[in-house]
């Protein structure tokens, strides 16, 4: 994994958690792989790993059998679509706006361009 320098590596991790969620390919009550594995696999530390853990536990997303690790939530599609809207609408949309704005692109512009990707 290649980590951007303007946002911390345990979040970083975390979005990349929510992406296998919102794609489906981590589904509810799926094991995820230990706070060992997944430090070895993305080259962490694991104290960033348990971090990211503890933050998506928190958030809900995730949740912790005691002895035998980490799970998806079942709401953890619909909780996680939902964070991800609210950071989207609040951090990326007003970029996007203004970058519509300055060079000129109305929406069915945008739609087209996006219908023939």
């Amino acid at each position: 994994m290649e980590f951007q320098k303007d946002q911390a590596i345990y979040l970083q991790i975390a979005d990349l958690i929510c992406e296998n969620i919102l794609s489906g390919d981590w589904t509810k009550e799926e094991k995820i792989p230990s706070v060992r594995e997944m430090a070895v696999t993305i080259e962490v530390n694991p104290n960033t790993v348990m971090r990211t853990y503890a933050y998506l536990q928190e958030k809900g997303i995730i949740y912790n059998r005691r002895g035998i690790g980490y799970f998806i939530s079942d709401d953890a599609k619909e909780i996680t679509r939902t964070l991800k809207r609210k950071e989207f609408i609040n951090t990326q949309l007003p970029q996007v706006f203004k970058m519509m704005d300055l060079l000129n692109i109305d929406f069915n512009e945008l739609k087209t361009f996006y219908n023939n990707q």
